[in-house]
């Protein structure tokens, strides 16, 4: 018997399914206020690429994500993946969604909500969580 995947094609596989995980949650609160920009993708990719994505299949990926929360009814789907990983991708994570959120210049009561039940589902600290939140507010008011 032969193998058809070599393990690095497994392993990027799999890295790429997480990284749809983390797309589709991004669109999420990209497609919370109604309003999906190409500013919104934009940051979504850049932050997936940030994450390790590979640059050639960046748009594969963000179809997979935008097909996966276009067929989701909970965020719980989205974060399974997310409260696992490491302290540092979260806050990349955390820092993209409110980039998102304030890429319009302001926050309404879905999106604030969204954001307050994220920080419990990937177990992210809350004084960490309002410091990233302060850093983008304050650098997108320059």
């Amino acid at each position: 018997m032969f193998k058809i995947f070599k393990k690095d094609e497994l392993k990027s596989e799999e890295e790429d399914k997480i990284l749809s995980k983390i797309g589709s949650l991004l669109i999420h609160a990209a497609k919370i206020d109604e309003n999906y920009t190409s500013d919104e993708k934009n940051i979504i990719k850049k932050t997936l690429i940030e994450l390790g994505a590979n640059k050639q299949k960046i748009d594969e990926i963000i179809t997979n994500a935008e097909e996966n929360e276009k067929n989701s009814n909970q965020i719980l789907d989205f974060t399974k993946e997310i409260k696992n990983l490491d302290e540092k991708k979260k806050e990349i994570i955390i820092e993209c969604l409110w980039t998102i959120i304030y890429s319009d210049a302001n926050s309404d009561m879905y999106e604030a909500s969204l954001m307050r039940k994220l920080a419990g589902l990937i177990y992210f600290d809350k004084k960490k969580f309002g410091d990233i939140k302060e850093k983008v507010k304050n650098k997108i008011k320059k």
